[in-house]
């Protein structure tokens, strides 16, 4: 699992490895990860032109101790220093002896091969300051390493207020921060780096899962399993207006996770066309999915689904009729325009602090939020996160909500608590528009279609 820990977590770490190590021992760890990783993107050293934004910060510490280390290895190396009187002097010293340079303003400034950018620390606040901006545009177009973020953007909370660097690869420190999981933050982080430098964390409230953790988790029969005990998940999606979201949302839960689907909705003929094995009509269920599609007819099938008093996936029309905490276990799966919606905000201040605004419905509404995206957010009530990090931009298709949370489904009538079933559900519905994609377009029925053999490949590991 990807853990994403705060700064004030990272510091007392830090702090707590530091007093049992020779001093300056944790930023030469740093600071050699770093130069390796530079190398590796540089492809070659001898000849090769780096140049260093130093700010007054640790960041802007490691990355000229990395830059000495560079010049060893032949390539040139240039510092501009932004604060040229707050930093480490024997850093800049050690990279004068290495043969590297040092600046304090862009005048003939020739383009290099690449940028390390070291201006900001994990702790800054706000955007850039005037004077690195004017770096960072006199440098727009040159590939750029960030030093454990990317200047400008909050290592907290994965918020952009300002101006910022867009990095190429971002090299950090010990544990993943919360900006290199959640957007828009880490959508300027590009492709990140994790550098051990021993610490040791306590556990973190926003994680990723990988792969062996979403194996861990799926859903298992026993050799006494029958299709009721596995699980049996209804399905209340699909109007005269949108039947095909309800064949969509069937075709999501009836992934193989659970053991019955059954269908209650306005698309009968087009459900047992599609899925003749689905049972039509109501009955006992584990679990019910909600609202895909729904139109006029969600209101009610939200109602009559909570008055069951099973777990419930509640999407799309579905969410504009829940005005209070759900009584029952709870998945919400809006996407930004829905929770804006909910929240009683516009679509770009949820756009903007996606994490936030999850974590705050969660709370409001008594649920699990699992809020669409890029990096799609899971959120409990009590601010526990998960983030989604799988999954192609391909996967902006209609149709496609409509089978996550069908599959949600389908995990939470196998058993899964909300919190486990939507970033379960989140990472096989990613990873399997990856598998049926390509890498490149993919429908709605080609992902329903991809989560068997992605579930079967998970369970031969």
């Amino acid at each position: 699992m990807r853990r994403a820990h705060t700064v004030e977590q990272v510091r007392e770490a830090e702090a707590a490895l530091m007093a049992r190590l020779p001093e300056g021992t944790l930023m030469q760890r740093a600071a050699t990860g770093l130069a390796h990783a530079v190398l590796d993107l540089l492809g070659q050293a001898y000849g090769a032109k780096v140049l260093l934004l130093v700010g007054a910060g640790d960041n802007g510490g490691d990355a000229v101790w990395a830059g000495a280390r560079l010049a060893a290895r032949g390539v040139q190396v240039e510092a501009l220093l932004l604060a040229p009187d707050r930093v480490d002097p024997a850093a800049v010293a050690a990279l004068r002896s290495a043969g590297g340079r040092t600046r304090t303003g862009l005048e003939g400034l020739r383009p290099p091969d690449l940028v390390v950018d070291g201006i900001v620390g994990i702790g800054g606040h706000g955007g850039l300051r005037e004077e690195a901006v004017a770096a960072v545009d006199a440098l727009a177009g040159v590939p750029v390493v960030a030093v454990d973020l990317p200047s400008g953007v909050e290592a907290d909370t994965g918020e952009v207020t300002g101006r910022h660097v867009t990095a190429d690869v971002t090299v950090t420190f010990g544990t993943h921060k919360v900006a290199h999981l959640a957007d828009p933050a880490a959508l300027a982080c590009g492709a990140v780096h994790l550098v051990d430098i021993g610490l040791d964390l306590p556990a973190a409230a926003v994680t990723a899962l990988q792969e062996d953790d979403v194996a861990a988790m799926l859903p298992r029969p026993d050799p006494q399993s029958q299709k009721y005990s596995r699980g049996v998940v209804g399905v209340r999606a699909g109007s005269a207006q949108y039947p095909g979201a309800g064949v969509l949302c069937v075709s999501g839960a009836g992934c193989g996770l659970a053991g019955m689907v059954r269908y209650a909705g306005q698309a009968e003929d087009l459900v047992r066309a599609a899925h003749p094995e689905v049972v039509v009509g109501v009955g006992r269920v584990q679990a019910w999915v909600i609202g895909s599609g729904g139109g006029a007819d969600a209101e009610q099938a939200l109602a009559d689904s909570l008055e069951d008093g099973v777990p419930v996936v509640v999407d799309a029309d579905a969410l504009a009729h829940v005005r209070g905490p759900v009584p029952v276990p709870a998945l919400l799966t809006p996407h930004a325009g829905e929770l804006a919606r909910m929240l009683e905000l516009d679509r770009e201040e949820v756009e903007a602090r996606p994490l936030h605004h999850a974590r705050h419905a969660a709370q409001r509404y008594g649920a699990v939020v699992l809020l669409k995206g890029r990096h799609t957010v899971v959120a409990r009530p009590d601010g526990t996160a998960r983030v989604n990090t799988v999954g192609p931009s391909w996967l902006a298709t209609a149709g496609s909500g409509d089978v996550l949370a069908g599959v949600c489904g389908a995990l939470l009538a196998a058993g899964l608590d909300p919190f486990d079933a939507g970033s379960v559900g989140a990472w096989l519905h990613g990873s399997a528009a990856l598998v049926a994609g390509r890498g490149g377009p993919v429908t709605a029925p080609d992902v329903a279609a991809a989560v068997p053999d992605l579930c079967r490949s998970l369970l031969e590991r």
